[in-house]
């Protein structure tokens, strides 16, 4: 049994807190005490399905005495003020990626937690991804060599998935860049060392009726001389996930009939309320929220990104969602992982390590920054058609 159980007050039950949600409920290291969303029907079921105590706002969800921590899980946007509310009453924070959309709002968020002497880790990222860990544990025992160069690309449906308006809007936070760059870039960071010197790239708004980045391709260098390709595209054409065995993102198995499904449910919607509406409804508490399923037909295996490729001296590595391929000099093999006891574990490994440990967090508030400066430079130099130089890299702890 843990030492102690942490108690978790959720600001935001939208999509993030459902994609957690399972690993929330199923962590005997966390309880959820505590909910804020202003949709009534969120919040109701919320109650209803742990007891918990529910509030309309974030500032009323940071008051309460038995909230040790607090879940952002609300719209990017919003995250830094959602941090300031809970660093002011001496609430550690699990921030959702990204940690915010501007540099300067990280900033404050960090001297928020420093100031309040509190936790703030950000996640989860696909960083967080047990083959991707063990991928560079591999690279740290030294038997593949340096790194030298990454590879990682992802085709989804993203952009076709339905959307609030601002998550449209590049200035608050929408397009693929803030909301699946994150992902990306924070596992890059993670298997290239974290310090990434300079970034060249292009993107892609090819729908005027999805106004924002769809697609990215972008070069890092980091700062020891390897570099790294990122490629994206949520125009939902190509699933990428066929080159991971058919396992979706999450874990699960795909089935491959359901191809086109987000344009065929996007046509249920005429116009932008509706639109949010279908995402409302999708979310935890909605219409269309599926209710617990009695019993997994199959655990699912670890969440991905993609295709990840990364080129050592002496092999070459690629993280799947069932292990780890080495492609070394005279042979390939699989380093097998068990299916997850519990779904993103790791993220309350770190969580509560961190706070109960008082070990120092990887995904800390200076990691996500940098990792979000990446995301920044693919925008300002796809804009300005320039390299761009980093100024608050970091890497990995030792």
């Amino acid at each position: 049994m843990p030492e102690s159980r942490l108690r978790i007050g959720v600001a935001g039950l939208g999509r993030a807190f459902t994609l957690m949600l399972p690993t929330l409920a199923a962590d005997p290291r966390v309880e959820l005490v505590a909910a804020a969303d202003p949709r009534a029907e969120a919040t109701q079921r919320f109650a209803a399905d742990f007891g918990a105590r529910v509030y309309a706002s974030v500032d009323e969800l940071c008051a309460d005495e038995g909230v040790e921590v607090v879940y952002v899980a609300t719209p990017h946007q919003h995250h830094a003020a959602h941090v300031a509310l809970a660093a002011a009453r001496a609430k550690h924070a699990l921030v959702e990626k990204p940690m915010a959309i501007t540099l300067e709002e990280c900033h404050r968020m960090i001297d928020a937690a420093e100031r309040a002497n509190v936790c703030l880790i950000v996640g989860h990222s696909h960083s967080f991804d047990r083959p991707i860990l063990r991928t560079r544990e591999i690279i740290d025992s030294g038997a593949v060599g340096r790194v030298r160069m990454i590879n990682a690309q992802y085709y989804t449906d993203f952009l076709y998935r339905p959307r609030r308006p601002e998550e449209l809007a590049t200035a608050s936070g929408g397009g693929v860049v803030f909301s699946q760059g994150a992902h990306q870039v924070d596992i890059v960071r993670l298997l290239g060392g974290g310090h990434v010197a300079s970034v060249r790239a292009l993107t892609g708004a090819w729908d005027p009726a999805r106004p924002t980045e769809g697609a990215y391709a972008a070069l890092l260098t980091f700062a020891d001389g390897a570099f790294a390709s990122l490629v994206y595209s949520g125009y939902a054409h190509f699933d990428a996930d066929e080159f991971c065995g058919g396992i979706g993102e999450l874990g699960k198995t795909k089935n491959a009939g359901s191809y086109g499904a987000a344009r065929r449910n996007l046509e249920r919607a005429t116009n932008a309320v509706e639109e949010a509406a279908l995402k409302q409804a999708r979310n935890y508490g909605g219409a269309e929220y599926p209710p617990p399923a009695a019993a997994a037909p199959e655990a699912p295996w670890h969440e991905h990104f993609g295709v990840v490729l990364v080129s050592c001296e002496h092999a070459d590595l690629r993280p799947l969602p069932t292990g780890v391929m080495i492609y070394g000099d005279a042979e390939a093999r699989l380093e097998s992982l068990a299916r997850p006891e519990v779904p993103r574990a790791e993220v309350i490994d770190e969580l509560y390590d961190a706070i109960v440990h008082r070990r120092p967090a990887l995904h800390d508030g200076r990691w996500a920054m940098a990792t979000l400066e990446v995301c920044l430079a693919i925008l300002e130099s796809a804009h300005d058609r320039r390299e761009i130089t980093l100024r608050h890299q970091v890497g990995l702890r030792p």
